[in-house]
């Protein structure tokens, strides 16, 4: 059974920074891609970005490039979103997700950990 666990939230001061953490188990993701979402109340879910698990190949939102980076361990089995010069429109719930390649859909969800920037 696939297992996606987030960690790593919590409330933070504009400009500080936050790593999120997302372990995987039930399976190898070596033909998977993992990527991070998010959700705010009242808006629908964003893409934040993402990596190929076995090349490393990331992608980003354009209002995270340059901020947040997205890495795993492969040792740990774990995907990491580290998170700098957070911006209060950067509070949502955050969620790991996994889609085999080619990517179609994420097909398995964790769920979710909580960011609160304050101003």
């Amino acid at each position: 059974q696939v297992q996606l666990v987030e960690s790593g939230g919590g409330l933070v001061q504009a400009g500080g920074s936050l790593r999120l953490s997302c372990a995987a188990s039930g399976r190898t993701f070596n033909n998977y891609i993992m990527g991070w979402f998010r959700q705010a109340p009242g808006k629908e879910r964003e893409f934040v970005g993402s990596i190929r698990w076995n090349d490393g190949y990331t992608v980003y939102s354009g209002s995270v490039k340059g901020r947040f980076t997205v890495a795993r361990d492969n040792a740990k089995n774990t995907v990491y979103l580290q998170m700098n010069s957070l911006k209060p429109e950067d509070t949502s719930v955050y969620y790991c997700a996994a889609g085999r390649v080619p990517l179609l859909r994420f097909d398995y969800w964790g769920q979710g950990t909580q960011v609160t920037v304050s101003s």
